[in-house]
């Protein structure tokens, strides 16, 4: 009998640890792929994110620009939207 306790404790140590053990991997996987999935979110949206804020107000002050122009009676309404358009889609 007292060989019967001694192999039930020693199987249910093992299986504790055993337990422990796979449960501690489980997590460590999951929060690798968490990290992963979350870099590649990251990835995916500066491949989608609109213009970097340096060209944005490179555009913005040559607008400015023209319209400066168009104040000043250098450049006619005409111009001034063939111009915007470039601008625009540069």
């Amino acid at each position: 009998m007292p060989g019967l306790l001694r192999g039930m404790a020693r199987t249910a140590v093992i299986a504790g640890t055993a337990t422990a053990v796979s449960n501690r991997v489980s997590r460590r996987q999951a929060g690798r792929w968490a990290l992963q999935d979350a870099e590649d979110e990251y990835y995916a949206r500066q491949q989608h994110a609109p213009e970097e804020p340096d060209q944005m107000s490179a555009k913005l002050a040559k607008l400015r620009q023209l319209g400066e122009l168009r104040s000043q009676g250098l450049l006619t309404d005409a111009e001034v939207e063939t111009q915007k358009a470039k601008i625009l889609n540069s």
